[in-house]
């Protein structure tokens, strides 16, 4: 994606959805370059409540870490849960993971609007479980509701994937075996 500066002393700002600290690490140390990034942890799929504050903790630490500003969104899991309803027995990939990437990038849509960030974008295109098209598909969607500029990524290429491992291994980030949600978890 081309990004305008009007002015060149100062980078747009972009509202960085977080799911862990692991898929952050490379997305935000990639896109910092380019712009001034803040991130949100909003992820009211992720199960059971350990799971959330694991990967919560660890986020917060690697904000302190960077010195990012961090804006944490309470968990709804009931709020998923309402969502996906009729969905639960999907395959992983399938529908209920397309309202769980929206519910996510709408709460990002929104707060960036609202703090008046520039653009938004997601970590989660850093997966090799994930499908970054459809995750750019839905956040474009909600861009044009939304009235504010989406980040299309796919962080997992140029080594993304395995970057963002080594640099968890040097932090020592918890590493999850599963998306989040209790329909994932094998």
């Amino acid at each position: 994606m081309d990004i305008n500066f009007i002015n060149e002393n100062k980078k747009p700002r972009l509202l960085l959805h977080a799911c862990c600290a692991v898929c952050t690490s490379y997305p935000f140390e990639y896109l910092s370059d380019i712009f001034e990034t803040d991130l949100l942890f909003y992820n009211p799929n992720i199960y059971p409540e350990d799971e959330y504050e694991k990967r919560q903790q660890d986020i917060k630490r690697y904000s302190e870490i960077k010195k990012i500003k961090l804006i944490i969104v309470n968990n709804d899991e009931s709020y998923f849960e309402d969502r996906i309803k009729g969905f639960e027995s999907e395959p992983e990939g399938g529908k209920r993971c397309r309202i769980c990437f929206s519910l996510r990038l709408e709460k990002t849509a929104y707060m960036a609007k609202e703090l008046k960030y520039d653009y938004f974008a997601t970590t989660l295109t850093l997966s090799p479980h994930k499908n970054h098209e459809i995750i750019n598909s839905v956040g474009n969607k909600i861009a044009m509701e939304y009235g504010i500029a989406y980040y299309e990524s796919n962080f997992k290429k140029k080594d993304g994937f395995k970057i963002a491992n080594k640099i968890s291994k040097k932090f020592d980030f918890y590493r999850q075996n599963y998306c989040g949600c209790k329909y994932s978890i094998s």
